[in-house]
C-alpha cells in the first residue's frame, strides 16, 4: 500500500515539506489511537532478535538513523513501526536555522536521497525537554557543532551536547562527518578527533555509570584513513563505530538532480557503506561493534551488512522509498537467517 499508493502521492510535492506534514500526520495517527495499530502491523517482538551490544540491550536490531527525527519530536511514535532504537539529531548547543532551502532533493531513478539541511535543529535543550517525557524507547543522541564555532573550540560545542543530553540517552553519537557543515569533516584528522573523543572520554569517566561513545563516519574515507581511525578507537576506548554517513561521491548516478550539493544517501551508497564496514571488521578483528547504515532498501542489503561485521544496522532513505514495512522484512530475513 505505501509504494503503491502512499508513495507517489507524497513523491509529488516538495521532500521537506512532505516530511513535516508525515511528521502530523503520524503524531495526529498516533494520538487517536492508531499507535497501537501500527506497532500490530510492523513490530516483531522475539527474543531471538535481542542483541546486546556495547552493555545494551536492543529488543531488535534495526534502527532509524539520525536525521530522520532531529529534535526528537516523534521518537515515541516511530519507535511503533518496529524499530529496535531511535537515534536522535544530530543536535547543536544553539538552535540554527540549517542552509537555505531548497536543501532537499529527491533523486527517484537512483532510489537516492541529497541532502544539505546543514544540521537545522531547535538546540539541545529543546530536545532534552521532550526527551524526558521517555519511558521505553531506546535512543541515542547524535551530537556535533554549530555551524558558527571554529573548529578549534569545536569541542566544547560537543560537551555541552554530551552534558545536556547525558541523563536522556542510552548512547552518544559523534557527528564529526556530515558533509553539509562547513570544515566540518577536517575534525576527522588523527589529532583533532583523537583529542575530541579523548576530552568527550574523560567526561564520561566523571559520571556514576558512563554511557557509550560511537563515532559516526563518513563512506569517502581512504583506506589509510580508516586504518586512522581503528587505531583512534583503540587509543581512546570509545564504544563503536557507525559506518558510514552520506557521500560527497556522485559516480554512476542518473537522475537529472545528481549535481545538487549535498550529502548523498541510498541504494547507490550500498555497497561503499558495507566495504568500510568489511573493512573495520576485518582489521581490527573486530575488536569494537559497528552499526551499519547506507543504502539499505531491502532485507537483504540489511543482511549484507551484518554479515560484513555489522552489530546492528539503521535505516533513513529506505524508510522513505520502502516505508515501514521494510523494518518488519528486515527482521524477519534475521530471524530466517
Amino acid at each position: 500500500m505505501y509504494k503503491s499508493i502512499i508513495r507517489p502521492i507524497l513523491f509529488q510535492f516538495d521532500p521537506e515539506k512532505v516530511h513535516h506534514f508525515t511528521f502530523k500526520l503520524i503524531r495526529f495517527l498516533s494520538s487517536i489511537g492508531l499507535g497501537g495499530l501500527f506497532k500490530s502491523l510492523y513490530k516483531i517482538e522475539n527474543k531471538e532478535l535481542e542483541r546486546e551490544v556495547f552493555g545494551l540491550k536492543f529488543p531488535n536490531p534495526v534502527g532509524l538513523a539520525a536525521g530522520f527525527d532531529k529534535d526528537a519530536k516523534l521518537y515515541k511514535e516511530l519507535s511503533n513501526f518496529g524499530f529496535g532504537f531511535i537515534e536522535i539529531g544530530t543536535v547543536t548547543p544553539k538552535p540554527q536555522p540549517g542552509n537555505p532551502k531548497k536543501r532537499l532533493f529527491r533523486l527517484q531513478n537512483d532510489s537516492a536521497i541529497i541532502n544539505r539541511m546543514g544540521f537545522n535543529n531547535g538546540g539541545v535543550e529543546n530536545a532534552v525537554e521532550r526527551l524526558k517525557s521517555n519511558t521505553g524507547v531506546l535512543v541515542g543522541g547524535n551530537i556535533g557543532k554549530n555551524k558558527v564555532t571554529a573548529n578549534d573550540q569545536a569541542v566544547e560545542d560537543y560537551i555541552i551536547c554530551f552534558e545536556a543530553l547525558f541523563d536522556y540517552v542510552d548512547y552518544f553519537v559523534v557527528n564529526v562527518s556530515s558533509p553539509n557543515t562547513p570544515n566540518l569533516r577536517a575534525l576527522q584528522d588523527k589529532e583533532p578527533l583523537t583529542r575530541l573523543l579523548k576530552t568527550l572520554q574523560q567526561k564520561n569517566d566523571l559520571k556514576p555509570k558512563r554511557k557509550p561513545i560511537l563515532l559516526k563516519i563518513a563512506p569517502d574515507l581512504t583506506n589509510e584513513q580508516l586504518l586512522d581511525i581503528i587505531t583512534i578507537v583503540d587509543q581512546t576506548k570509545i564504544d563503536g563505530v557507525i559506518a558510514t554517513n552520506t557521500t560527497i561521491n556522485r559516480e554512476g548516478l542518473i537522475s537529472e538532480n545528481k549535481s545538487e550539493m549535498g550529502g548523498l544517501s541510498g541504494k547507490p551508497l550500498a555497497n561503499r557503506a558495507t566495504e568500510v564496514i568489511r573493512f573495520l571488521s576485518e582489521k581490527s578483528n573486530k575488536a569494537f561493534p559497528i552499526i551499519g547504515v547506507g543504502g539499505i532498501h531491502t532485507s537483504q542489503d540489511a543482511i549484507e551488512k551484518l554479515e560484513a561485521g555489522a552489530s546492528l544496522v539503521q535505516i533513513y532513505t529506505g524508510f522513505i522509498y520502502e516505508g515501514p514495512q521494510l523494518i518488519k522484512q528486515i527482521n524477519e530475513a534475521i530471524l530466517k537467517n
